[in-house]
């Protein structure tokens, strides 16, 4: 069968099992959630030998340490799949919630009601555990999904895959409201994302070159976010020891994800009390640090940063840091470079917190609290589908709410317009 009649039954089926999933209520969403953790818990010995082949493959294409490692079905890693499902499962369910409901001068009464956005498309990359997250929160949302993992995940994602239909099957819930692309054909993805006439919503999760290219070829609408470029600022009026704790934090606890701080800026009247320590503790732990001049001044073997560097996600352990005047050219820096992922302020001053929370334009602003927060789990939300820095629909850690949409519900009894 060709790439295109493929996705295209791939849609057709999804369509048809969403209209069933979007009906079905919460108990029985649940019961295949749990039915799903069962089946996984009963072929670990199918998953870890699956998960081998996709490791041997990708050790023989000469994929890295840090790729292989995300590539790897631990035994710690399939109990966090059954826990995550479990999770989802004692979430409370947003599909049929009614909010707003008044009464107009007319007699009618008008709110809202939140529904399932429908066939949800998910193109994401190396993780196998992302195939049963997106799998758990589509179904309890009242989605029907189609994942397209990556080729190196291929066999692994086809194992978790038969045991999501099983959990299914046994629930009484069609098959095909979760479908694996099984296909490594690159082509699978362009046709999935112009899959108008099926699929409601695509969600890319990797690289950047991934989501570029989706967001720049895809015909329906995309929840994304291309770069973490993310920042603190430390005012003035900070609490030295926290400021440092927030500052190493933000940086230090992992490199490689999108919430890890790539830009420190600190007020001037500050900076010379602060900043030689953070070095200091910055450079203990091996990272490299970028500075303006007045940085570069008060900081040894700093280097100093280009205008590139303000624009640099690195995802590695080099640091930029700017010296301002205070929160007015903070707040600029902010809103000129950041890529409106997260920004935290660091201060003692509530009037300034509450400024910096209101004119910072990016989907999470925090106050004294590192950056590395931005998430799904951390926020509450359970998992996540991905983090959104876009303005529309869903902004920040997509949870469950974020894989559902709003109607006007209107409620009378025999009126009329006059």
């Amino acid at each position: 069968m060709e790439i295109k009649d493929y996705i295209h039954r791939l849609g057709q089926q999804a369509k048809q099992a969403g209209r069933e999933i979007s009906r079905a209520d919460s108990g029985k969403k649940n019961n295949a959630l749990l039915k799903i953790a069962d089946a996984i818990a009963n072929n670990r010995e199918l998953l870890s030998t699956e998960n081998q082949k996709d490791l041997a493959a990708g050790e023989k294409n000469g994929l890295d340490a840090a790729s292989l490692d995300r590539l790897a079905l631990t035994p710690s890693g399939i109990d966090a799949m059954i826990a995550g499902l479990k999770q989802v499962a004692a979430l409370p369910d947003p599909v049929g919630e009614i909010t707003d409901l008044n009464y107009q001068p007319s007699g009618i009464q008008v709110g809202q009601m939140r529904v399932p956005l429908g066939v949800i498309g998910i193109i994401y990359e190396s993780r196998p555990n992302v195939t049963v997250d997106a799998a758990a929160l589509c179904l309890k949302s009242g989605n029907a999904c189609i994942l397209r993992g990556g080729s190196e995940a291929i066999h692994s994602n086809q194992a978790i895959a038969n045991c999501i239909s099983q959990g299914l099957h046994a629930a009484g819930l069609p098959v095909a409201a979760v479908q694996i692309v099984e296909t490594t054909d690159r082509a699978a993805v362009g046709e999935l994302i112009t899959l108008n006439e099926y699929v409601d919503v695509i969600v890319p999760r990797g690289g950047k070159s991934l989501i570029e290219r989706i967001s720049k070829e895809a015909t329906i609408p995309v929840i994304k976010h291309l770069d973490g470029i993310c920042h603190v600022y430390i005012d003035n009026t900070a609490d030295i020891d926290k400021a440092i704790a927030i500052a190493m934090n933000a940086k230090t606890h992992r490199y490689g994800v999108c919430n890890a701080m790539e830009t420190l800026l600190v007020a001037e009247s500050i900076a010379p009390k602060i900043l030689p320590e953070l070095a200091k503790q910055y450079h203990a732990k091996g990272v490299e640090l970028r500075g303006c001049p007045k940085t570069c001044s008060l900081v040894v073997d700093c280097i100093r940063a280009t205008e590139e560097d303000w624009h640099t996600e690195y995802l590695a352990p080099i640091l930029s840091i700017k010296i301002v005047s205070g929160i007015d050219e903070a707040i600029a820096h902010i809103n000129q470079y950041s890529s409106a992922h997260t920004e935290a302020i660091v201060t003692e001053d509530y009037t300034l917190a509450r400024r910096f929370l209101r004119e910072v334009d990016s989907s999470s602003v925090m106050v004294n609290a590192s950056t590395r927060f931005a998430d799904g789990f951390e926020y509450g939300l359970g998992a996540e589908i991905g983090i959104s820095t876009d303005k529309l629909h869903a902004r920040g850690p997509v949870g469950l709410k974020g894989l559902t949409s709003l109607k006007y519900i209107v409620l009378g009894d025999g009126h009329i317009r006059q």
